[in-house]
C-alpha cells in the first residue's frame, strides 16, 4: 500500500502513525522528496483499509499497489534510483547508472583466461571510454565439458586488472558459498540462469554492493521484477536490471533482444536498466547495431564483451568485439548519446 503524506505533515503525528503501523506488523519504506513523503507499507495489507489511513488529516492519499513487486514499483518509489560506483583510484572511472545524463559502458572478456589477457583488454576498453571492467571468473556453461572459468584465481586476476587501470569490476556470482570471495567486487552480477535462484537472491540482498540482475532466458517481465523484489526485500536497494535477450521460436540469433522492455521498465520501475547486446545476438557484427538501438531506446548503460583474440577465446569468442571494433563502436555510440544530451 502507498500512503502519501501532505506537505508539512507534523513530525510527531507522523511518528505516531509510523509506530502504530509497525506495531501492527507492517514494514515501512519511506521515500522523501522535496515536497512529498511517501510511505510504502510492506506486509499483509489486506488487514488495513485505505480509508482508515485517510482519517489522519496529514495523509493526502492511500491506495493499494496492484503490482506484486512493491519495492521495485515506481508507485512505491517515484524518483529514479541511481546506482553510483566510483573507482578507488580514478575519479573519471566508474559512474552513476540511471542518472539520465550518461550511458555507462561495462566491457571486457566473457571469461578471464590469464593475467596478460585481462590486463590487456582492461587497458584497451579503458582507453576507448569504458567505465567498468566486466569479466567472468565463475562461468555457468551448458556443457559440463566446457571451460568453467578460473574461479577464485580469476577474481584475483580481475583485481590485478583493476589495480592496473582503476576500472571497477563487474563479475558473476553463481552460488551462496562463493559470497565470501566477492567482498571486494564492485558490482556483483547474478546471471540469467540464476535469476530465480531465490535463496541466492535473498543472500545477495544482504550485501552492500550493487547487484546487476540479468533477465532469465525465458522469463516474463513480471518474473524478472519479482526476482529484483527478492533482493530489495532483503535490504539491498541498489539493483541494476539487465536485458540480455530471451528465447523465442527462432534461432537465427543466439537470443532475441527485447528492446521494448526498456521503456516499459522505465515507466513501471525506478531501477536503472542496461542492455547486453553481446549475449542477445551472439554474433559479433550485430553487437554495434544493437548497442546503438539500446542507446536510442533509453537504456542507462551497456555491458559488452571484448576479447583481444576472439578466435582463440575460451568462451563466446564469436560474440566478442576486438579492441579496435570496440573503439569504433564507442565513437559511434557517443554520437547517438549526444542526440539525447547524454555522454558515455
Amino acid at each position: 500500500m502507498i500512503v502519501v503524506l501532505k506537505n508539512g505533515a507534523p513530525e510527531q503525528k507522523v511518528q505516531e502513525l509510523t509506530n502504530g503501523l509497525k506495531a501492527r506488523g507492517f514494514d515501512i519504506h519511506v521515500s522523501k522528496g522535496t515536497t512529498t513523503t511517501i510511505f510504502g507499507l510492506i506486509g499483509d495489507t489486506s488487514q488495513i483499509e485505505p480509508e482508515e489511513l485517510l482519517a489522519y488529516d496529514f495523509v493526502e492519499s492511500a491506495q493499494r499497489v496492484k503490482a506484486p513487486y512493491k519495492q521495485a514499483s515506481r508507485s512505491f518509489h517515484p524518483a529514479d534510483t541511481v546506482v553510483c560506483v566510483k573507482s578507488k583510484t580514478d575519479a573519471n572511472l566508474g559512474g552513476c547508472i540511471g542518472d539520465g545524463k550518461s550511458v555507462v559502458v561495462m566491457a571486457g572478456p566473457c571469461s578471464v583466461e590469464n593475467e596478460a589477457q585481462v590486463v590487456e583488454v582492461a587497458k584497451a576498453v579503458k582507453a576507448s571510454g569504458a567505465r567498468f571492467l566486466r569479466g567472468g571468473a565463475f562461468k555457468p556453461r551448458t556443457s559440463p565439458y566446457s571451460f568453467q572459468g578460473l574461479g577464485a584465481d580469476g577474481l584475483e586476476l580481475l583485481k590485478i586488472a583493476r589495480a592496473e587501470t582503476g576500472l571497477p569490476i563487474v563479475t558473476e556470482l553463481m552460488a551462496i558459498n562463493q559470497i565470501p570471495l566477492f567482498e571486494d567486487v564492485d558490482i556483483i552480477q547474478i546471471g540469467a540462469r540464476n535469476m530465480q535462484n531465490f535463496d541466492l537472491l535473498k543472500e545477495v540482498g544482504k550485501l552492500k554492493q550493487p547487484i546487476l540482475l540479468k533477465r532469465g532466458l525465458s522469463s516474463t517481465v513480471k518474473e524478472f521484477l519479482m526476482s529484483a523484489e527478492y533482493i530489495m526485500a532483503s535490504g539491498n536497494q541498489n539493483v541494476i536490471l539487465c536485458e540480455r535477450g530471451i528465447r523465442t521460436f527462432d534461432n537465427y540469433t543466439r537470443n532475441c533482444l527485447d528492446l521494448s522492455i526498456v521503456p516499459f521498465l522505465k515507466k513501471e520501475t525506478h531501477l536503472p536498466v542496461i542492455i547486453d547486446p553481446s549475449h542477445a545476438c551472439g554474433i559479433r557484427w550485430m553487437v554495434p547495431t544493437l548497442a546503438k538501438a539500446a542507446v536510442a531506446v533509453g537504456a542507462d548503460g551497456l555491458i559488452i564483451e571484448v576479447h583481444n583474440n576472439p578466435e582463440k577465446a575460451l568462451c563466446d569468442g564469436e560474440q566478442s568485439l576486438t579492441p579496435a571494433q570496440f573503439d569504433d563502436t564507442m565513437k559511434l555510440l557517443a554520437k547517438y548519446a549526444a542526440v539525447e544530451n547524454r555522454t558515455l
